[in-house]
């Protein structure tokens, strides 16, 4: 298996939470009412699996692969847009957490924003997906060789033995400096 394979399935997850997320952006303009519990758990979502995990992989494992390469000019260009495309990713998502926690914290005016913030992140996140999966994951396999592609699949599955722990770490950390 390519070590695509796995950023390819992570992808497909990824564009069911981007669904249910429209349809939530939906639901709240409708009914004006907002799913803290379901916004929450979207936070994390995009924080921990999209950002953290896939994110993670790409810039940790596959782009710091590739910056070792003669990449031509369009894929050099290409991966410095997908690593923008991160930050963008990572800011809206902030945005929508901080969102959340007004509302949460009783600001009823919210509601709108919210509905904002979830709508760019589901234009935003297809397009990043489209990208990676038709221009750019694989055309640039073809710089490495087998036993590289095989070093970096090895290595993102650690990353993901060792992420789970991270997350987890960091929570009962937060909790001990309260």
């Amino acid at each position: 298996m390519l070590p695509i394979g796995p950023m390819m399935i992570e992808h497909r997850l990824i564009e069911r939470m981007i669904k249910i997320m429209d349809s939530e952006a939906k639901r709240i303009q409708k009914e004006g009412a907002l799913n803290l519990v379901l916004i929450e758990r979207t936070v994390d979502f995009i924080r921990t699996y999209a950002d953290r995990c896939h994110h993670g992989k790409e810039e940790g494992i596959l782009f710091r692969e590739l910056k070792k390469k003669n990449l031509s000019r369009e894929h050099e260009k290409t991966m410095g847009e997908l690593i923008e495309e991160h930050k963008l990713g990572r800011e809206l998502t902030g945005s929508l957490a901080k969102a959340r926690e007004r509302a949460a914290g009783g600001d009823h005016s919210q509601a709108a924003g919210i509905v904002e913030i979830i709508r760019k992140l589901v234009e935003f996140y297809p397009r990043h997906i489209e990208k990676e999966d038709k221009r750019f994951f694989m055309p640039v396999m073809g710089y490495f060789t087998e036993p590289e592609k095989q070093d970096m699949l090895k290595e993102g599955y650690e990353f993901d033995q060792k992420l789970i722990h991270a997350k987890y770490l960091e929570m009962v950390e937060e909790f001990e400096n309260q």
